[in-house]
């Protein structure tokens, strides 16, 4: 039996990434299409809840991935589609990478402390933003940092709660988001600090922030997927628990 708790973060994860891209329903999957890039982590499919994809259901989601130019990808729980992982596999898809799933609910989140030199804050206006946005590329090595910095409307509008990790001299250091909250639940995403500022609990203090601040909002189910490296040992200082294994798998 799929548990609610993972019922409902599968449907977030389903549905948030669609939000902003086109869909396809390739039955039993949908497809999601980012239309500004053809980057596989933006384009990709997610199965339907306790899905058995037979051989031509994953040909036809390959093959409209191709027609597009794009790699065909997926993401998704393996305790959601138990079945599907089996399926692709045979069809000539590999992993990826295996991802921790990990959630903190209220009165879970644990204080951390204070960064010294180092000011949290919610950027409001869109300079703020695009400062913000530049500062996480640069943490994440995009090849041009200053290219897509445009905030999203969900930022514009506060329904993505954002923060930013700023110095004494007034620099923008790292920061960070949680997305809209849907039936409970947010995402904590994008968390980068610049690499001379590492090291020093600026992680941590802005994804406690983002926390604190998705519960006071009405998220009861605050979740991540944390990166490669302590990535998930800092996550878990802050009081975040795994629940669920994410898998992406791609075909060549």
């Amino acid at each position: 039996m799929l548990s609610a708790t993972i019922r409902a973060l599968q449907s977030y994860i389903r549905l948030t990434a669609a939000k902003f891209r086109e869909t396809e329903r390739i039955e039993p999957f949908l497809a999601t299409y980012y239309l500004e890039s053809s980057s596989p982590f933006l384009n990709y499919a997610i199965p339907d809840d306790g899905a058995v994809p037979t051989e031509d259901d994953v040909a036809a989601l390959t093959e409209a991935f191709r027609k597009r130019g794009l790699t065909p990808r997926l993401e998704f729980l393996t305790e959601a589609v138990p079945a599907a992982e089996a399926v692709l596999v045979r069809c000539g898809y590999t992993l990826e990478r295996r991802v921790p799933l990990m959630i903190c609910t209220p009165g879970q989140v644990v204080e951390q402390p204070k960064p010294a030199g180092i000011s949290l804050v919610t950027p409001k206006t869109e300079g703020e933003l695009r400062q913000m946005i530049r500062a996480q590329n640069v943490a994440f090595g995009e090849t041009d940092p200053d290219e897509h910095l445009d905030p999203s409307p969900d930022q514009l509008s506060g329904e993505t709660i954002s923060v930013m990790a700023v110095d004494e001299n007034g620099e923008v250091v790292g920061g960070g988001v949680a997305t809209a909250i849907l039936d409970g639940a947010t995402e904590i995403a994008g968390i980068g600090v610049l690499e001379e500022y590492r090291s020093r609990g600026i992680a941590a203090a802005m994804t406690e922030y983002l926390t604190r601040e998705a519960h006071a909002r009405g998220g009861r189910s605050v979740f991540l997927t944390p990166g490669a490296g302590q990535a998930e040992r800092v996550y878990g200082r802050v009081g975040f628990e795994t629940a669920a294994e994410c898998v992406h798998l791609s075909v060549v």
